[in-house]
């Protein structure tokens, strides 16, 4: 059999697609093995594996121990995926700051149902071992965590990432990257170096919020790039503006609040693009490691020859939100950020660094990882279950292949940010799309997190939820 001249695993890929599109292939069935689909296609092994890679990828089929892929139970989805935004600039703002701050007003409550949290609930996480780690760090430390640390960053803790980097082909060292008050300080670092007010930053829609806010705050233009749920930006869009682009600003591995995965090849000439146009790209890689297929996906950062990606990620989504520790790898511009990071806080503090980096080490961060992984897909499987049930019938909802955000597309008659008001009543809380754009769009959209524990009390609020939606209809 003779494919097109692309890249061989996405068209072996496609066409496997289609039969579980088609029904030739359905729900339950096993796939050939990555050894008939050697023969088949006269390919390598690591052709035939990227192939699965691929399709797990997008949850239409599901590994089983020693038994070999089956189609996934999602690959039979009822709902659509949601609609692709049209490209906005910033000549249409209208900045949502009060229903941030209605929403992030009730985050104590805990009567309430958060599924307006971005962060995981606190029993998915390894709390005990980190106290232990805690204990122990003061103790092997000398002055107890006391003292200043280098600028840079803890040595340990920039070593540990960069070991750990090698997972996706990375080349870093130490010496590349400097530690960070979590994600959200290296952007803002990243920022500050390099641009000035006036200038244009490119982000993805819909989008954290987080992000719009710190591009405002320093003064710069926004050009909002459309992102396809399963693809991520488009690069077609992205190219139409980027004459009058200074940075971008993608979460590239399983966007917030989409679960998007942008494909390799598309990394690979985001960075080529950005390179000849000499733009920086500060990626965000926050949720890299909460991958569903068999490997973790790689960040941009891998195909950077130029220094012009900065990478920022950290442990605040897998590990532990309030220790506050993330890093950059910022590429040509690390003696900027260092410099940046001197005026800001001279420091950041070392113990709870130190504490990740041991934590990192010793393997206890992979084990916990998989654990994790595991409760989140099956959580997400469990929310699209009970969302196609319950929900009216012209629903659309994402396919995340990672992190843990489900972003849903309602009626066009149901504005999110009243029907918020009406479930925070029934101590339900979600997060309006309109959070996620400057723009007067998303008014029909929410973001729900799955990163929690999943009992019957979650199963019946989401039911109530679906409930509160057919009744503003």
């Amino acid at each position: 059999m003779t494919l097109k001249k692309e890249p061989l695993y996405l068209q072996i890929a496609n066409v496997m697609e289609e039969q579980i599109a088609s029904g030739t292939l359905k729900l339950g069935d096993k796939l050939p093995s990555i050894r008939n689909i050697r023969k088949i296609y006269g390919v390598s092994i690591n052709t035939a594996k990227q192939t699965f890679l691929e399709l797990e990828s997008k949850s239409l089929i599901e590994p089983r121990a020693r038994s070999g892929y089956f189609v996934s139970k999602t690959s039979q989805r009822k709902f659509a995926l949601p609609s692709v935004a049209k490209i906005r600039s910033s000549a249409e703002e209208k900045p949502p700051q009060d229903l941030i701050d209605k929403v992030f007003n009730t985050l104590k409550k805990e009567e309430i149902t958060q599924f307006s949290l971005g962060v995981p609930a606190q029993s998915m996480l390894p709390v005990s071992k980190l106290n232990k780690g805690v204990i122990n760090t003061v103790r092997r430390l000398e002055d107890g965590g006391t003292s200043y640390e280098p600028v840079q960053g803890s040595i340990n803790l920039r070593r540990t990432v960069a070991k750990w980097s090698m997972v996706f082909d990375s080349q870093l060292t130490e010496d590349d990257l400097v530690t960070t008050s979590g994600v959200i300080n290296a952007i803002f670092n990243c920022l500050i170096a390099v641009t000035k007010p006036g200038d244009t930053i490119a982000i993805e829609t819909p989008v954290y919020f987080v992000t719009i806010q710190i591009a405002k705050s320093l003064g710069l233009n926004v050009v909002e790039i459309p992102s396809h749920p399963i693809t991520g930006v488009d690069l077609d869009a992205l190219k139409k503006v980027l004459p009058r682009i200074n940075v971008c600003c993608f979460t590239t591995n399983f966007s917030n609040p989409l679960g998007s995965l942008m494909p390799e090849d598309h990394k690979r000439e985001l960075v080529r693009m950005l390179t000849e146009a000499n733009v920086p790209l500060i990626e965000d890689d926050l949720y890299g490691n909460l991958f569903f297929g068999a490997t973790r996906p790689k960040p941009c950062k891998a195909f950077d020859e130029a220094g012009i990606v900065m990478w920022c990620s950290s442990v605040s989504k897998t590990l532990a939100p309030g220790y506050r520790v993330g890093w950059v790898a910022p590429g040509k511009f690390k003696d900027k950020i260092i410099r940046q990071k001197l005026l800001q806080t001279i420091s950041t503090p070392i113990l709870y660094q130190e504490v990740v980096a041991d934590f990192m080490e010793h393997g206890r961060y992979d084990h916990h990882l998989r654990t994790f992984r595991s409760k989140l897909y099956s959580n997400c499987l469990q929310f699209q279950r009970a969302i196609e049930e319950y929900f009216p019938d012209n629903t659309k909802i994402s396919q995340p292949q990672g992190g843990f955000m489900l972003w849903l597309e309602l009626d066009k008659r149901i504005n999110t940010a009243q029907l918020y008001d009406t479930a925070i009543q029934q101590n339900i809380s979600f997060a309006p799309g309109r959070m996620f754009t400057l723009q007067d769009q998303f008014n029909n959209c929410m973001r729900l997190n799955y990163a929690l524990e999943w009992n019957d009390k979650l199963h019946f609020d989401l039911k109530k939820l679906g409930q509160i939606v057919k009744n503003a209809l």
